[in-house]
């Protein structure tokens, strides 16, 4: 778990069924809770004064869970269902219905030992598991594997398994209520990253809107000397190199990213997506890029030209990662490798993700306003490291959320250009082109220095409901 994550909490329902060996219910229950403990998260559990051996069998009991569960609401951020034997699949079923937690459910079965098949031990929660997952299926509640259809709590698996799905709840919770902030209107030239507000809002996403012109009008009247405007430019200084910029431009930017953060705590808006091209460069005189890299290097992930769905992709990998992540365009080929392109921003990246940085100006917009209007971007490459990328788009003609996801890494390949790039290789990477043209999802991904490509799609698919591409590199796999 990384640092920057707040400490879990699981219910577990513990499985038992009455013609199997009771005591299985009781180590087994023992055995999840130190599973747990050892993975530093806290557990919401029927003690074993309240149903036999603190497990799930009769109807009394799955209320009594139930009630547990609902009593601790707010805390639980997963379930997870261990079965040291068959267990008794409707009552694990009923726990579930009862408590109404809508957050995320694994299934775990304890392994048989093949020296210890008889009537005194032998545990059956291979069949068990199949089971359960039935009666979950008729119930409509969805549910996660794990790895290996049987997995004993003390395995390497289980680890892995539970770290996964602490992700997976992670991005679940965070998008549950998510409020996004559309900072200024998207630029006329990028009609590519229009988006449904009430397709959003129809899945728990709420948009809070800010002219470009209250944040100009609220900067033009903050003093030099106010509180929040010296600690933001003091924050600039230490976060990245800005000896080659003009004092007055980094005042602006201070301003900027004051009021910004004034109206997130205000709104309670959680993530954020800010117009750049070219109203800030024209109006204010310099580009928002620092102030939104330090943002997204907080966790409090922040993509231009408004793109409010490419900021849910750079959200969805932050949450399970723990790490900070950004928003890329896929750019450009390099050379003649088909698994290889340069993803590139001119930018906005956070810190984390560069070998180096300093703050240097947009030379893309420099051309059109003038360099003095363009200071603020980071500029250096990415450097080499195992990475996760995903898309997410309303989709209006269907009413619903899509998207894809993948991993690749970003290389240490030579590139000699401006703003924040790198080159990035992935596996059949003209099939994700080709998928991604077909589909016509927009030229931005978010990326982020991790491999969570599989939580993030398992959260989006059994739990958001959405219609997701895994793009896993081999043949003929979705």
């Amino acid at each position: 778990m990384s640092s920057t994550q707040t400490k879990m909490t699981m219910g577990v329902i513990v499985g038992n069924r009455g013609f199997f060996p009771d005591h299985l219910a009781k180590s087994g229950r023992e055995e999840i809770l130190r599973a747990l403990q050892k993975a530093g998260m806290d557990a919401v559990v029927l003690d074993p004064s309240e149903s036999k051996y603190g497990a799930v069998e009769t109807r009394e009991e799955s209320r009594r869970c139930a009630d547990l569960f609902a009593r601790n609401r707010g805390r639980i951020d997963g379930i997870i269902v261990t079965l040291p034997n068959f267990g008794e699949e409707r009552a694990i079923a009923d726990t579930l219905r009862l408590g109404d937690l809508r957050v995320p459910v694994l299934i775990q079965a304890t392994p048989d030992d093949p020296g210890k098949m008889t009537i005194a031990s032998r545990r059956d929660s291979f069949c068990g598991k199949m089971s359960a997952c039935n009666n979950l299926r008729q119930y409509g509640i969805p549910y996660s594997l794990t790895t290996l259809h049987t997995e004993s709590p003390d395995s390497a698996e289980f680890v892995h398994d539970l770290e996964w799905f602490a992700a997976v709840c992670r991005v679940v919770k965070g998008f549950r209520n998510l409020r996004v902030g559309a900072i200024g209107a998207r630029p006329a030239a990028f009609n590519t990253v229009r988006y449904s507000e009430k397709i959003l809002e129809a899945n728990g996403i709420s948009i809070e809107t800010l002219d470009l012109s209250e944040v100009l009008g609220r900067i033009d009247r903050m003093k030099d000397n106010d509180d929040q405007a010296q600690a933001k430019l003091g924050s600039i200084k230490k976060y990245v190199d800005a000896s080659a910029v003009p004092a007055p431009a980094l005042m602006k930017m201070a301003k900027l990213g004051a009021v910004i953060d004034q109206w997130m705590a205000a709104t309670e808006v959680t993530i954020s997506a800010v117009q750049c091209w070219t109203s800030i460069e024209e109006n204010l005189g310099v580009v928002p890029c620092t102030v939104m890299s330090m943002m997204s290097n907080e966790l409090l992930s922040s993509a231009c030209e408004v793109d409010i769905c490419g900021v849910l992709g750079m959200h969805a990998l932050r949450l399970a990662s723990g790490t900070p992540s950004a928003l890329l365009d896929w750019n450009n080929n390099y050379g003649s490798d088909p698994n290889k392109a340069v993803c590139f921003h001119c930018s906005n990246l956070p810190k984390h993700f560069f070998r180096s940085v300093k703050m240097d100006f947009q030379e893309i917009i420099a051309g059109t306003v003038g360099k003095e209007n363009t200071f603020g971007t980071c500029v250096g490459l990415i450097r080499p490291e195992r990475m996760s990328f995903a898309r997410f788009s309303t989709d209006d003609t269907s009413g619903r959320m899509r998207g894809y996801v993948g991993e690749g890494r970003f290389t240490d390949d030579p590139l000699n250009t401006f703003g924040g790039a790198g080159v990035v290789e992935i596996p059949r990477m003209q099939k994700l082109l080709h998928y991604i043209c077909a589909n016509g999802f927009e030229h931005h991904v978010a990326a982020n220095l991790s491999t969570v490509a599989s939580p993030v799609h398992e959260a989006a698919t059994q739990y958001l409901g959405w219609d997701m591409y895994w793009h896993s590199g081999e043949s003929g796999a979705c």
